[in-house]
């Protein structure tokens, strides 16, 4: 199987959704490389990159389910660095 390393930006405007973003996160822990999480106070909005090395798909299924939650939004940036697992 193909693996990519990408970059998950995700924009957090309802801090309800946090929890379950952290379980979506944490079901995907095996696949990430490092998080850094900013809270931005000043405009109310937190800010998180996930930099993850995972198949294709896997990095597709993450990001779509981040952004399908209430108050976040996701983008990801793929490196055109490929491995075979």
């Amino acid at each position: 199987m193909e693996y990519r390393v990408a970059l998950i930006g995700i924009m957090v405007e309802n801090p309800d959704a946090v929890e379950l973003l952290n379980k979506i996160l944490h079901d995907y822990g095996s696949y990430i490389i490092g998080r850094m999480g900013i809270p931005y106070h000043k405009r109310n909005v937190n800010i998180i990159s996930i930099a993850v090395d995972a198949p294709q798909n896997i990095i597709s299924a993450l990001s779509g389910k981040l952004g399908m939650l209430d108050g976040v939004t996701s983008k990801t940036v793929y490196s055109n660095i490929t491995a075979e697992e």
